[in-house]
């Protein structure tokens, strides 16, 4: 197995994509799981009981899908972005 020592754009050089790239493809999956998360939940103690305004509220209807929808997006834009400089240059 090959060891990596040197400096920082030789690490970088070893990578798949940039480091860069790599942070937005967490900030994305932040977004999806923070989505997720208020999709949860609304659950009632009582099976004979249904709760509507629990079920369909503003927050799981709207803004947990539009969160989710827009971090898969971000992270297509995450992998698909390259930068303009010359020393980040793909081969």
């Amino acid at each position: 197995m090959k060891k990596i020592n040197g400096n920082k754009k030789e690490q970088e050089a070893a990578l798949a994509m940039p480091l860069k790239n790599v942070y937005l493809l967490l900030i994305g999956l932040a977004v999806i799981a923070l989505g997720f998360l208020l999709l949860a939940g609304g659950g009632s103690d009582d099976p004979q009981v249904f709760r509507q305004e629990a079920m369909f509220s503003f927050r799981r209807m709207v803004i947990a899908p539009l969160l989710i929808c827009g971090g898969f997006v971000f992270e297509i834009i995450a992998i698909m972005k390259v930068s303009k400089r010359k020393e980040d240059e793909r081969v």
